[in-house]
């Protein structure tokens, strides 16, 4: 059958067809070729029973000759073997851009781009499979068959001593494309600003076009190649390195997702060009470009792939965003009585405040605004109060686990080290008596806090602060029995997101140097002075983050739930400290009948698990993403839950309480 097939194949096609009909052909061939089995080994059966129908049929062959002879006419090999899988934007969102409209919009086969028809041709993942398990001899009967000299035309080839192939003389012109990317690159602005200073002053990529043309210029005349080509080779090693110094100045200066892009793609552009010079080099079989065939199969995969590109250039970003938040998160974590007792100090603190945000809330909610107009001031009001509550250094325990769990995993970096093992372990006890206590001490002060207050309004206006009604219908939202567990769940979904906005934000402030602005800019030190312009910049870098993750917490809480109702789901938000303030205010309304009812014990019961919720959902969510951005492996987590629960059953209670000193 499989004879049948090919042989109806190759007496549909002629040598002198139009382009876009040789290329229909070309997708049918390899369609056939790769058939419908996952395992290699058909395809590579099916590639031995077309050379053998071939070397039956010498005419055909001839055919097939011509025909590859036009098709290589037509299109330009060399950029596909210099470009193909690279971004064809220089910069992320481009390229992201780029990729979206490739997955969305159909291609066609009529084009002269050769990145464009391999693609098309090659456009399965199992293609990379069966062209890297093509036996030797396989490859030598395809070189045979495929093989054509170069052109007259080409000056270079022309005074060559040797006979120069298409194949080669396509390989040498996508060594220079290559290395022109890769000089460019190096010599952008945005490389030459973040390079260490030496390696600026000396670089590499100065001499890389020479150190090439020596290669390439030795290899036509037939010479020895091996002294050019190892001092090509460590040039190019040179020029990674010089690369690789750019990470250097992301680290301390903040992360740009765009030139992250650029340093990928300087980094496998190099990696290209060996692969290159390995294919033009062999001198046995064709190993190296099958190899080449095959990584090309691969990456065109990847060019496709929208979360490929966005997971390889984001991980950098994640990192640096980890590292913020762990910077922040040391602050929030006890590891002693004293600390232990501060943190319950700050957190009864921040509850009182947050009996004030209660009351606010209610006052708003009384205005009768629509839903989104509600949402947006009750956005303001939150975010104010969680700025007050930072910059009287109070403590609002759900705001912690997003920022403690960084903390944390930048601890793992030395993960096979036992004592090392036992020490994250440590920090974990740390940790959950550290969110215990905040979460104690908002909840003990909030409740009786909002009650006086309610009291307090109702012997100044003579009502309290809401309605029996609302009292009535805020014990029926909070119960056990209804959705609160989810809306608690969800509601640490957005305090982790506040997390990551707060790291973003404090990475795109230290990206931009915008400390260094308000301290040194001339309009600005004109405005407010020298002296205050220094106390704003230090302020500013200090706290940038605090007021990122407050504000942007603050319009989450308030407008997301608006939004999700207009748009479909009805979540709602149940934070830990605002739903026992809500209660505190609700049973001051209803005076001292309410302990009688069942609601009020079901809403009560429901306050630990929202905490534990809040806590755990966001704790869970930064965390994955600090261990993302440590590449701890899945056999280091499993061995970090081991020993968590080995200590949980040795000792529970240094979860609650510290150790005496």
């Amino acid at each position: 059958m499989a004879r049948e097939d090919i042989s109806t194949l190759l007496e549909q096609f002629g040598a002198h067809g139009s382009p876009v009909e040789r290329h229909i052909w070309l997708i049918r061939l390899f369609t056939w070729i790769r058939g419908t089995e996952d395992a290699p080994e058909p395809a590579v059966a099916r590639v031995a029973l077309l050379l053998d129908i071939l070397r039956a049929r010498p005419a055909t062959t001839e055919i097939l000759r011509a025909w590859w002879a036009e098709l290589l006419g037509t299109v330009d090999g060399s950029t596909l073997l210099s470009d193909y899988g690279f971004g064809s934007r220089n910069a992320f969102m481009s390229e992201l851009v780029e990729r979206l409209n490739r997955k969305l919009l159909p291609a066609t086969p009529e084009t002269n781009d050769a990145s464009e028809l391999f693609a098309l041709v090659l456009h399965d993942p199992r293609d990379a499979r069966w062209i890297a398990a093509l036996p030797a001899a396989t490859l030598d009967q395809l070189a045979e068959l495929l093989t054509l000299p170069a052109p007259a035309h080409p000056g270079q080839v022309q005074a060559a001593a040797r006979a120069v192939t298409v194949w080669q003389y396509t390989l040498l012109n996508a060594l220079t494309f290559c290395i022109s990317q890769i000089r460019a690159t190096g010599f952008s602005q945005e490389m030459r600003l973040r390079m260490s200073s030496p390696l600026r002053d000396g670089s590499p990529f100065h001499t890389l076009a020479t150190d090439l043309d020596t290669v390439l210029d030795t290899w036509l005349q037939g010479a020895d190649t091996s002294e050019a080509v190892l001092h090509f080779r460590s040039q190019l090693d040179a020029c990674r390195h010089a690369a690789a110094t750019v990470y250097s100045h992301l680290d301390a200066h903040g992360i740009s997702v765009d030139l992250v892009f650029r340093l990928r793609q300087l980094r496998e552009r190099v990696l290209r060009v060996r692969a290159l010079l390995d294919c033009l080099l062999e001198t046995d079989g064709h190993i190296a470009t099958a190899r080449l065939l095959s990584h090309l199969a691969s990456v065109g995969q990847e060019q496709r792939s929208v979360g490929a590109l966005i997971a390889s250039n984001s991980s950098l970003l994640a990192a640096k965003v980890a590292e913020r938040s762990s910077e922040t998160g040391e602050h929030y974590i006890t590891r002693n009585h004293a600390e232990y007792r501060a943190m319950l100090g700050n957190a009864a603190g921040g509850g009182a405040l947050t009996a004030l945000t209660t009351a606010m809330k209610f006052g708003i909610m009384a205005l009768g605004l629509s839903a989104f107009w509600y949402g947006f001031w009750s956005s303001v009001m939150y975010a104010a109060s969680f700025v007050l509550i930072q910059m009287l250094h109070f403590t609002l325990a759900t705001k912690q686990p997003a920022m403690t769990a960084p903390a944390m995993a930048a601890k793992l970096k030395d993960i096979s080290d036992s004592q090392a093992l036992q020490a994250f372990v440590d920090e974990v006890t740390h940790l959950v008596r550290s969110q215990v206590a905040a979460v104690i001490g908002n909840v003990v002060v909030v409740f009786p806090a909002a009650a006086l207050l309610s009291v307090a309004l109702f012997g100044v206006s003579g009502s309290p602060m809401i309605s029996p009604e609302k009292a009535d219908y805020v014990l029926h939202s909070l119960t056990l029995l209804g959705p609160s567990l989810l809306f608690a769940a969800f509601t640490g979904v957005l305090l982790f997101s506040s997390s990551i906005v707060a790291g973003w934000v404090e990475n795109w402030f230290v990206l931009h140097r915008l400390d260094s602005a308000i301290r040194y800019n001339p309009r600005i030190t004109a405005w407010l002075g020298a002296a205050r312009a220094d106390r704003w910049a230090h302020f500013m870098r200090h706290h940038i983050s605090g007021l990122a993750a407050n504000i942007s917490l603050g319009f989450m809480l308030g407008l997301v739930p608006a939004i999700l109702a207009f748009i479909g789901p009805a979540l709602d938000v149940r934070h830990v400290t605002l739903s026992a303030g809500q209660l505190g205010a609700a049973c001051a309304a209803l005076g001292w009948e309410v302990v009688r009812n069942p609601a009020l014990w079901w809403a009560v019961a429901s306050i630990p698990f929202i905490g534990l919720l809040n806590v755990g959902v966001s704790f869970y969510l930064a965390f994955r993403v600090a261990l993302q951005a440590h590449n701890v492996s899945g056999i280091d987590r499993s061995r970090i839950r081991s020993s968590i629960w080995q200590r949980l059953r040795q000792a529970p209670l240094s979860f609650l309480w510290p150790a005496r000193e």
